[in-house]
């Protein structure tokens, strides 16, 4: 392999190292934000329960059309986005990576069946 096709391999390690700690960030916020929107749910029924709203999937529909709940819901679309932008990227790198392995371990077979 050429050295700068090495130079793009570190490149890789080092986008997945320094890289690793925003996806752990995105992927916490997503989750998050997955087990936020059940309370701002549960919180949105409790309102509609209080403004005389008796029956659950009443209360329900009052939940999902609350401004507040869909606020929510656009912030995990947010986070769902960056968190697979970084896993994509992430997945490229290591893609790259075993590709030089691959290569590297060709060329060391190669290089043994040369006399």
């Amino acid at each position: 392999m050429t050295e700068q096709g090495e130079i793009q391999i570190f490149k890789a390690l080092d986008f997945i190292r320094d890289n690793a700690a925003a996806y752990a960030k995105a992927k916490a916020e997503r989750v998050y934000l997955e087990e936020w929107r059940k309370s701002k749910k549960a919180l949105c029924m409790q309102v509609a329960l209080a403004r005389g709203v008796e029956a659950a999937n009443a209360q329900e529909r009052e939940a999902y059309a609350d401004p507040e709940y869909q606020d929510v819901l656009k912030a995990l679309k947010a986070a769902v986005e960056e968190e697979e932008r970084l896993r994509w990227l992430m997945i490229g790198a290591q893609a790259k990576v075993s590709v030089w392995q691959t290569i590297e371990a060709t060329r060391r077979i190669e290089m043994k069946a040369i006399p």
